[in-house]
């Protein structure tokens, strides 16, 4: 479930992306790649891309950036990021 796709209006699920992928800078290495080949051909909406994660056990700063071309789609389309935090995941 990582990351879960809807349209936010009636909760219809869009796409699910990285599967057991826990931590953030893959998740928004993958969201970005589906927002340049997918989620730019979404009509203006309302739509959320909830991001699943567990913080990195050897974090110690850093991490996933979320571009500006990636924001200036999802502005386009009206999507939300949504950051659910499941501690405890990565061992």
């Amino acid at each position: 479930m990582p990351i879960n796709i809807y349209n936010e209006a009636n909760y219809e699920s869009i796409d699910f992306l990285c599967d057991d992928v826990w931590d953030l800078p893959n998740q928004i290495d993958s969201l970005e790649n589906w927002l340049r080949i997918e989620g730019k051909n979404l009509p203006k909406g309302s739509y959320v891309a909830d991001m699943g994660f567990d913080i990195r056990k050897d974090a110690s700063g850093g991490g996933g950036v979320l571009n500006a071309e990636s924001m200036k789609i999802m502005g386009e389309i009206g999507m939300n990021v949504y950051f659910s935090e499941y501690p405890g995941l990565i061992k």
